[in-house]
């Protein structure tokens, strides 16, 4: 179950107001009108991974929302990370891409899930991340909008359906190939730099 879809009490934090006090209850018609996330990598090779959002219903979605989890969830990783089986590791969290930007304001108490706020009727909002991958090899990348925080606010498409999807990504071994611009000093993809 995604960690949008789940309300935790959060001990230790502040106190103050229940996060999901305000979120009101419901199913919100959206459509994903486009989603892209290179399906070929290489290691240390940053890549863009985007999400773009529509409200298509005719009311106000509270908080859209997006959580990111991946083919080693089995194994209890999240989002871009996975967990290692070495023992006597003070934090078995291990990256399988560094997320070197998320969505611009879209941080939450949530673990690999963003969100960026209410979304009108008929308005789009887009969920970038800006990745790197550092482990090598195949990997999914699931995703799931949610319209809220905390499992009140549901987020279908117009056919009924959860609005999820997946990205395949392959990550090659080989690291890319860049030079330094003589002129600048800049770091450039070697390919770039010939022509």
């Amino acid at each position: 179950m995604s960690a949008a879809c789940v309300a935790l009490p959060v001990a230790g934090c502040g106190g103050g107001e229940r996060q999901d006090k305000d979120e009101t209850a419901g199913t919100y018609k959206v459509e994903v009108v486009s989603h892209s996330f290179p399906a070929k990598q290489r290691l240390a090779d940053a890549s863009v991974m985007k999400i773009t959002i529509k409200n298509a219903d005719s009311k106000a979605i509270p908080n859209v929302a997006v959580t990111i989890t991946n083919d080693d969830d089995a194994k209890g990783g999240a989002g871009f990370a996975t967990r290692s089986d070495m023992d006597g590791l003070a934090d078995a969290s291990r990256p399988l891409w560094i997320v070197d930007e998320g969505p611009h304001g879209g941080d939450t108490a949530y673990v690999s899930t963003w969100a960026l706020g209410g979304l009108a009727p008929g308005a789009t909002k887009t969920f970038e991340w800006h990745v790197t991958p550092v482990v090598a090899g195949s990997h999914t990348l699931r995703w799931h909008v949610a319209a809220g925080l905390n499992g009140k606010a549901v987020a279908r498409t117009e056919d009924g359906k959860d609005a999820v999807g997946t990205f395949p990504v392959d990550v090659s071994r080989e690291p890319p190939a860049v030079v330094v611009d003589p002129k600048t000093g800049d770091v450039v993809d070697a390919d770039e730099a010939k022509s």
